[in-house]
């Protein structure tokens, strides 16, 4: 079931068990910044992005690797070398995600809607590692027409198989309809994001199946019942100055901690902490990622998950 109806949405979800899959990864993988440019093309409807000026590609070398050996602390991570062709690469969870279909892993390939990311989705390197190497099968919505930037548009609980879409232009409802297929979702959620906002993973996050962080004057709809219906207490509204410091895009890769940014970490509301830490049961860790943030993404965008 695919719906923009939220009553009819929460009547489905409220009844599934949190027996559709591992709540998190069991390993991630990233790519590096390198030729960490600002790209145009990306900019025109991402305004998050810094100015040019603001682009150190040897200090989001640095940044990246440190967050490569912080994640490594937890669970296995691959990381791949980026390229000057492809200056978003270093936010691949847009390009490549996976999942697992009655028991079968898939590696899915999304559509990007701008032609410099694009590239991304033909790396053989990738598509080998997965398919040829670990016996992914392989879904790719890359050579069709409707842009979907996987979990940067979906964001997704995997206990339940419940997933919860933004709409944008990097994303429609065609594409949504598409990813909730490849995705083998149980039921997912349609809304369409504020005006200026581009992906939906800087706006919410579902972690570990068991509580969520949401920025609800940048969702269209009263997404946030939704989510207090599913997860209750464990809901942690934020505020503009904590979405802008991208205290949104963050993510579980365990059930006892979650990762954002230090910037975002500093930003966040002590009453937010206290949400997430005493309340839903989390620690909250955080990796220096200012100069990588000038992309406008951050931790949460860096991590491909592999499930």
């Amino acid at each position: 079931m695919i719906t923009r109806d939220i009553d009819a949405f929460i009547a489905v979800a409220c009844t599934l068990k949190p027996d559709f899959g591992p709540a998190t990864a069991r390993a991630a993988f990233l790519v590096s910044p390198d030729g960490f440019v600002r790209a145009e093309q990306s900019a025109q409807d991402n305004r998050y992005m810094a100015d040019p000026g603001a682009f150190d590609a040897d200090a989001a070398l640095r940044e990246h690797h440190a967050l490569h050996r912080a994640l490594s602390q937890e669970l296995p991570v691959v990381c791949f070398p980026g390229s000057e062709a492809t200056p978003d690469a270093v936010f691949p969870n847009n390009v490549f995600a996976t999942t697992q279909v009655d028991g079968e892993p898939r590696l899915i390939v999304g559509r990007m809607r701008h032609p410099v990311r694009q590239r991304e989705a033909e790396r053989p390197d990738i598509r080998g590692y997965f398919r040829d190497l670990l016996g992914y099968a392989e879904t790719d919505l890359s050579g069709q027409t409707h842009p979907c930037e996987l979990t940067g548009a979906l964001v997704i609980d995997r206990a339940r198989g419940i997933g919860f879409c933004g709409l944008s232009e990097r994303c429609d409802e065609a594409g949504a309809a598409l990813m909730h297929a490849a995705f083998g979702l149980r039921v997912t959620l349609m809304f369409d994001l504020a005006p200026g906002e581009y992906h939906t993973n800087v706006l919410l996050a579902v972690l570990a199946g068991r509580a969520a962080l949401v920025c609800p004057h940048a969702l269209q709809g009263d997404v946030s019942r939704a989510l207090h219906a599913l997860y209750g207490p464990h809901v942690v509204t934020l505020s503009r100055a904590e979405q802008a410091a991208f205290a949104g895009n963050a993510i579980a890769l365990t059930d006892r901690s979650v990762w954002m940014s230090r910037q975002a970490h500093h930003r966040l509301a002590e009453a937010s902490r206290r949400q997430l830490e005493e309340g839903a049961g989390f620690s909250v860790r955080s990796v220096p990622l200012e100069a990588i943030e000038a992309g406008g993404g951050s931790l949460r965008c860096c991590v491909a998950e592999i499930f």
